[in-house]
């Protein structure tokens, strides 16, 4: 009895020292600059979410927080081996799910070489096409699909973008098909589609809005359920006659595996804050994008249950 008594204390007093050493592990953070590895080039929305919380964090934690752009695997890569003490972070689109679909031989696990810090924003997409006559609404993108398979393209902001997951999605909702062209981000992507290179393009509401309202591009559709504020003219797909496509991509910040959790919990603790700022909410708002966050436990969740949605997708897309 006196043995078990003594276990028991010694058990209870081990735990009360781990759950003191991890308390103190997050109040001590951050103590060095911050890296945010954002795997896409500057001017995408994922490198304008790691920029506003560059601006808001750093003041808050008294230390640089700097953002580095590494287009591709590489930039995943590169954070997956970084060391898991909290000062290294990337901040991917939904399309971080599906980069084992898509790519053989990763030197990494999207999954499970990576832990959840907080969900930061949903958004729709809107589909750009170019200023032609036979591009300006979807059923004219349809029909050319549809009497040309095979011929039409596509652009995306690169491979596992969240531009590339919702034209595959597009693609097997209507059974067509259409050519991939990945470029290494949203302003190549977008190029393309002035030019006319490529026949569509899933672009983010912030960086699309003025080339729709000066005619550089046709607004299409967008695929949330409302219609965004800064393009009224621009139908959902839904109003568009197409109800059965919606798709929200949604933005997050991720930690290489074995991140102490008292440090997620820190980070995202922090990043509530900063999304809760008026001039963030406003900003974003403005832009057709929903400002939120969340718990590492449910951003962890969240990334595989989409990680099993999409892969049955894109593995549906490769039987066609």
């Amino acid at each position: 009895m006196i043995k078990t008594t003594i276990r028991l204390a010694v058990t209870a007093a081990v735990v009360a020292l781990g759950v003191q050493a991890a308390a103190a592990q997050g109040s001590a953070y951050p103590s060095q600059t911050v890296k945010i590895i954002v795997p896409f080039s500057a001017g995408s929305l994922t490198d304008l979410l790691a920029r506003t919380l560059s601006d808001k964090l750093a003041p808050m934690w008294k230390q640089p927080v700097i953002v580095e752009n590494h287009p591709g695997v590489a930039g995943t890569a590169l954070a997956a081996k970084s060391p898991a003490d909290g000062y290294t972070l990337l901040l991917v689109s939904n399309g971080h799910t599906v980069t084992k679909m898509i790519t053989s031989n990763l030197p990494f696990d999207p999954v499970n070489d990576f832990v959840g810090v907080s969900k930061l924003a949903s958004m729709p997409m809107i589909m750009i096409a170019p200023p032609k006559a036979d591009h300006r609404n979807l059923a004219d993108v349809v029909k050319l699909a549809q009497q040309n398979p095979g011929k039409l393209s596509y652009a995306s902001a690169g491979l596992a973008s969240t531009a590339y997951i919702a034209g595959e999605s597009f693609k097997q909702t209507k059974n067509l098909q259409i050519l991939h062209v990945p470029y290494k981000g949203t302003p190549d992507a977008q190029t393309s589609i002035m030019r006319g290179d490529t026949d569509f393009f899933f672009s983010p509401a912030s960086v699309s809005d003025d080339l729709i309202n000066s005619g550089k591009v046709n607004g299409v559709a967008v695929t949330g359920k409302q219609r965004i504020g800064t393009l009224p003219n621009v139908p959902t797909f839904a109003e568009a006659g197409m109800p059965e496509f919606e798709y929200d991509a949604w933005f997050g910040l991720l930690a290489p595996a074995q991140t102490p959790k008292a440090i997620r919990d820190k980070i995202s603790q922090d990043i509530a804050k900063v999304m809760a700022m008026p001039d963030v909410r406003d900003r974003l708002a403005k832009q057709g994008t929903v400002v939120t966050s969340s718990t590492p436990d449910a951003f962890d969740a969240l990334v595989k249950s989409d990680t099993e949605r999409y892969s049955k997708i894109l593995a549906g897309n490769a039987k066609k």
